[in-house]
């Protein structure tokens, strides 16, 4: 989704696409298996497609949108080839018409994209509860200076937007929340929108564990979309970003809670916001790719990883695993 015009900073989120698939080189299938997840994610049953860019107009915002629902729901249509040899949740059982559907993990581009993204998801399985990785709330109703119905569209109104359509359950959560605001009733109106926070701050107070219990709590078994903004993490390690805010949580602690939400009813997810003019040596384009191998090990198993490898001996993934369990 190389869509970058509906931010209130800096801009670039376009070339976040390449910048992801560039950072993803030496990632493939035959060498994705982790000793934190204890699998390879390609080597499960499921067929992996990179669908390319969605074409998207640069010069008009509401062509763009439709655009991007319109690509959406097309490729919702398509139908599975075959599921994961390793438990996961499918699709089938939490869609409206009863069939099973693809999970698309999106490339962004801004955060706006998830506006088309959950119309698009809403047809399928109705609404959808949204988990949240962000420095930003992005609940808020409308800037100042906006004065037509397109220029409420941003990549910090978006949620709103959904919420008036209906869109998202009431079962939504931020994680990794520390923008600054406009004052308490930011809060209020991010409760009236649907969402519980989990601050930057909450990891040190509360650790992962009981953030994982919290957001496992908090959607149940409802459809969930999982949304990544980049600047969930610190800066200093993820620096190509269009918003950037001190004080983020590590790339290690964001990818030990995506662990432990694996065998959630994931409908789709996405990583958005990597602009690559800000970035060195890769780093945030390598991160957000590594990621991405995450949110795939994290749709085909059933549950968090709990258990970690003590053989080398070529077979079945799940013949390798021993029953020591992991801290996710």
């Amino acid at each position: 989704m190389p869509f970058d015009t509906g931010v209130t900073y800096r801009p670039g989120a376009r070339f976040g696409p390449f910048a992801i698939r560039s950072g993803a080189r030496r990632q493939r299938e035959g060498r994705g298996y982790t000793l934190s997840w204890g699998i390879d994610p390609y080597m499960l049953g499921s067929k992996v497609v990179d669908c390319g860019d969605v074409p998207i107009s640069p010069f008009d915002n509401a062509l763009a949108v439709d655009q991007m629902e319109v690509a959406y729901s097309t490729l919702l249509a398509r139908p599975v080839s075959n599921v994961s040899s390793f438990g996961s949740v499918g699709t089938k059982a939490i869609a409206l018409d009863g069939k099973e559907h693809p999970r698309l993990i999106s490339l962004g581009g801004d955060h706006t994209i998830v506006l088309p993204i959950l119309r698009a998801l809403h047809k399928v399985y109705g609404p959808i509860s949204v988990i949240h990785f962000d420095a930003h709330l992005d609940t808020w109703a409308v800037y100042p200076g906006s004065v037509t119905e397109q220029s409420r569209v941003t990549h910090g109104t978006f949620f709103f937007l959904a919420a008036e359509e209906g869109l998202m359950s009431s079962k939504c959560v931020h994680a990794g929340i520390r923008c600054k605001m406009f004052g308490p009733g930011d809060i209020e109106n991010d409760d009236a929108v649907g969402f519980q926070v989990i601050s930057s701050d909450d990891i040190d107070d509360l650790g992962i564990p009981e953030i994982i219990k919290r957001i496992r709590a908090r959607v149940g078994d409802t459809p969930v979309y999982l949304s990544l903004d980049i600047d969930v993490i610190d800066p200093g390690l993820a620096p190509a970003t269009g918003t950037p805010e001190a004080g983020g949580w590590t790339t290690r602690e964001v990818k030990r809670i995506l662990r432990g939400l694996a065998g959630l009813n994931f409908v789709g997810a996405d990583v958005v916001e990597v602009a690559p003019s800000y970035d060195h040596a890769e780093i945030t384009g390598i991160a957000a790719a590594d990621i991405v191998h995450d949110f795939l090990a994290m749709m085909l198993i059933n549950a968090p990883p709990g258990a970690k490898p003590v053989s080398t001996s070529k077979g079945d993934e799940q013949s390798r695993l021993s029953t020591v369990k992991d801290e996710f």
